[in-house]
């Protein structure tokens, strides 16, 4: 029993577009998948039979054989037919998840290729890194086409078959008795071309030209952070999907407080008078200047920690601690009267007796010599 004919399968006219033709199989294939018959023996064959039928009438050369010369004239040009299932959903993956969701892995290089990463250095103030920004950076880039939408070909055109390989995307050349494959110099291994490439694009799917993207900077970053745009980098070529934008932040700093992780740390100078009998004095903070009141008896180096009035914790709750370190002053010169007073105040130390002199270890060492040297009770005494 010979084939039937193609163009019957498909249930469509000979004059048929190549969308109409399409259209038809996809019916076709959707009604007679193997996932939706199990164990069917008519519904494979019909399935298998609309592949064919679809391989030929979607192939401008192919089809231009079988209207002149039938199925005998195909079999000229090496075309037999689907040998199973593994062999058409590797010739239609493409468009059974175009179509369907479902289907196998193309054998064909897709022609779209996924943008580049861009990175992009952002300068921020003390205070924006602390508390959090919305920003807008302007780069140069490239984006979609819009005379195309991304596709490199002129609009009202399309892809067709690549005459070089017949859609296969290898080329297979022999050489004696050996038959070596390659990529297809004409598709480079997608077995498609433009028939028009888009003007506007020359056929890329993009166009370089700036845009303008928005950035939020949330509250607690620092100098080297890094933050991810998707999508925001290069266009994709061909329909390809785009890279990521990363925005490396530089952080500028503060004049007064030193960061580390979530804490703050700054430095206050005292009188040696303020650390005796205590005082208020102003600290830099985050929120502006605040009183830090000195305990009298504060001691050179003392440091007093402020919970909660750090940096905003970037990947947590709540906010680090301020810690504030007290440097003491000793004036290098007084007046007389300050001196008069001075004198005075440490007559009444000692006699509180907080002042003792304390002897060095070389002073005690000589004391115990002459000890010796005087001859104790029972001692041997100097010869």
């Amino acid at each position: 029993m010979g084939k039937r004919d193609y163009y019957d399968i498909l249930g469509v006219p000979r004059q048929s577009g190549e969308d109409d033709i399409k259209k038809a199989y996809r019916k076709l294939a959707l009604k007679y998948h193997p996932d939706r018959n199990p164990g069917n023996q008519d519904a494979e064959e019909r399935f298998k039979e609309a592949a064919e039928a679809y391989e030929v009438l979607h192939d401008p050369q192919k089809r231009r054989v079988y209207d002149a010369y039938g199925h005998d004239g195909l079999r000229g040009t090496g075309f037999s037919g689907f040998s199973g299932f593994d062999d058409i959903f590797s010739s239609f993956g493409d468009i059974f998840q175009e179509f369907f969701a479902f289907g196998g892995q193309s054998r064909r290089r897709t022609a779209a290729r996924p943008g580049d990463d861009l990175i992009y250095g952002m300068k921020l103030s003390f205070d924006e890194a602390v508390f959090g920004t919305e920003k807008q950076i302007e780069i140069e880039t490239f984006v979609n086409c819009s005379s195309c939408r991304g596709s490199g070909a002129e609009p009202g055109t399309h892809e067709s078959t690549c005459p070089a390989c017949q859609g296969a995307g290898q080329v297979v050349q022999s050489q004696g008795f050996f038959r070596i494959s390659t990529t297809c110099v004409r598709c480079q291994g997608t077995g498609r071309v433009l028939v028009s490439p888009c003007r506007a694009c020359q056929g890329q799917g993009r166009v370089r030209q700036k845009k303008t993207v928005p950035v939020k900077v949330p509250a607690g970053v620092d100098s080297g952070t890094r933050l991810r745009l998707r999508g925001e980098g290069e266009g994709g070529y061909r329909g390809g999907v785009p890279g990521d934008l990363y925005v490396k932040l530089d952080v500028e700093p503060h004049p007064r407080l030193e960061r580390d992780g979530d804490n703050l740390y700054c430095k206050i100078s005292i009188s040696f008078l303020q650390a005796i009998v205590g005082d208020t004095v102003e600290i830099p903070s985050l929120d502006g200047a605040k009183s830090m009141p000195i305990p009298s008896g504060t001691q050179p180096g003392a440091v007093i920690r402020f919970p909660g009035d750090g940096v905003p914790r970037l990947r947590g709750i709540g906010r680090g601690d301020l810690f504030v370190e007290v440097e003491v002053k000793i004036p290098k010169r007084v007046t007389p009267r300050q001196e008069e007073i001075l004198r005075e105040f440490m007559e009444i130390e000692k006699e509180k007796g907080d002042a003792k002199i304390k002897k060095w270890p070389w002073s005690r060492r000589k004391e115990r010599e002459q000890e010796s040297m005087s001859g104790a009770p029972g001692g041997a005494g100097p010869n």
